[in-house]
């Protein structure tokens, strides 16, 4: 058996390993469970994964550009290969192919893997990239492969391509959703149900290193003799008042909300806090390094503003790099977090930490937000990055209830990683 995983997770080398650290949460756990409920099936993938974790497990990579290649003729190509399989579909002749023809050909199930992005923010990343994407389940489709649209947050979806895009996601044979906000929403914009399931996230799986590794991370920082509640606290650009996300110019005062929730955090709750990145950068080959992802550029420009307050004391940064493993790791230190990076908040929540989620601040909004808070049962936990109030008062109600919270998340995980297998499992139904 041969299964080929695709969709819009599709980015450059190294991207999904080691630039943001929630993608990693996600793809680790959909290999390895992939081979829990296909031990014999290859894994082919058009993500750009790094030939340590293609041996590490057992996945091959083809070129990235068989899906999309930040090129001109991406959507001119994708286009060509449409007609090609439909005259396919109805004259069952292939007249010509294409290399992610072949490959579909190839392959006997065919896995669109898209997060947040099969929809039109998508769009954001690169031109014409959703539309691009469509495309290429289509083609699947007509050439009679099984196709799955898995573990995703769809839409929103631009009026352009909406009829386009229901066509696709009914011609599904199975579609599972991440969280139970997008089948809300899919119900609201009438896309056929018929085949869609929801589960959950299998981030929920990542584990994070073992406990005697986490020591020397935590050497010589506030979780290793705590005299006081550590809150753990990250945010990132999408948080910020006025994007874009991977803005590098944000002048102090447009910090002023996160300044006053820290202070609070420190004098009202008389908590220490501590500032994580959760994510990282890297340099390209042949001089292939790990640096300082976007995310800390924010939290250290942050820390600089606090050194010139009473309360600097009771703050610490988190300043070397961190690997996904390690990230979690060290949150699940925690007493308690507030993260603005959905799965930083994951990683915080699935290793049972009260966790405050702050939503986006600028568009495109994430309703996947709502959808994983709603699944962790902590709905009430989401604050708004405009409204000091908002945060505090969410922050203030989490501190206080966070033992009941932390024993609540215990039995809550479990159901959320049954779901997260479950997920899996269902692709057997249509093979």
């Amino acid at each position: 058996m041969r299964i080929l995983i695709t969709g819009q997770l599709s980015l450059h080398w190294g991207r999904m390993e080691n630039g943001n650290i929630g993608n990693y949460y996600i793809v680790e756990p959909l290999i390895r469970e992939l081979h829990r409920v296909f031990p014999q099936a290859e894994l082919v993938t058009t993500m750009q994964m790094t030939e340590a974790f293609q041996q590490r497990e057992n996945i091959k990579t083809v070129p990235m550009e068989l899906y999309y290649g930040w090129k001109d003729d991406d959507l001119e190509i994708a286009k060509n290969e449409y007609l090609i399989a439909k005259e396919f579909n109805e004259t069952g002749v292939l007249q010509k192919t294409t290399p992610y023809i072949d490959e579909v050909l190839k392959s006997d199930l065919v896995i669109d893997f898209s997060g947040d992005m099969w929809g039109e923010n998508a769009d954001v990343i690169a031109p014409n990239r959703f539309l691009v994407g469509l495309y290429k389940d289509r083609i699947a489709q007509l050439l009679n492969k099984k196709c799955t649209l898995f573990l995703v947050s769809p839409g929103p979806f631009n009026e352009q391509f909406e009829d386009f895009a229901k066509e696709v996601y009914s011609n599904f044979d199975l579609v599972v959703l991440r969280e139970p906000e997008s089948l809300k929403l899919l119900k609201k914009w009438q896309f056929d149900l018929t085949k869609t399931e929801t589960c959950a996230c299998q981030s929920v799986l990542f584990e994070p290193t073992k406990e005697y590794e986490i020591q020397k991370f935590i050497l010589d920082t506030p979780l290793e003799k705590p005299t006081k509640p550590i809150i753990g606290f990250t945010i990132c650009g999408w948080n910020m008042f006025k994007g874009p996300f991977s803005r590098e110019d944000f002048r102090d005062e447009e910090y002023s909300n996160f300044i006053d929730l820290i202070k609070f955090c420190c004098k009202e709750l008389n908590a220490k806090v501590c500032l994580i990145s959760h994510s990282n950068g890297f340099e390209l080959p042949p001089n292939f390094k790990l640096k300082k992802g976007r995310d800390y550029k924010l939290l250290s420009q942050i820390f600089n503003i606090i050194q010139k307050t009473p309360f600097k004391d009771d703050v610490f940064l988190f300043d070397k790099i961190y690997l996904p493993n390690e990230t979690k790791a060290i949150i699940s230190k925690f007493d308690m977090l507030i993260s603005g990076r959905v799965h930083g908040a994951i990683a915080g929540l699935s290793s049972c930490v009260p966790t405050v989620i702050i939503d986006y601040g600028h568009e495109p909004k994430a309703h996947k937000l709502k959808g994983f808070a709603e699944l962790y049962k902590v709905t009430d936990y989401i604050a708004n990055p405009h409204d000091i109030n908002d945060m505090t008062a969410k922050t203030q109600y989490c501190f206080n209830k966070r033992n009941s919270i932390r024993d609540e998340l215990k039995q809550t995980v479990e159901q959320v990683k049954t779901l997260a297998r479950e997920a899996t499992e269902k692709i057997k139904d249509i093979l």
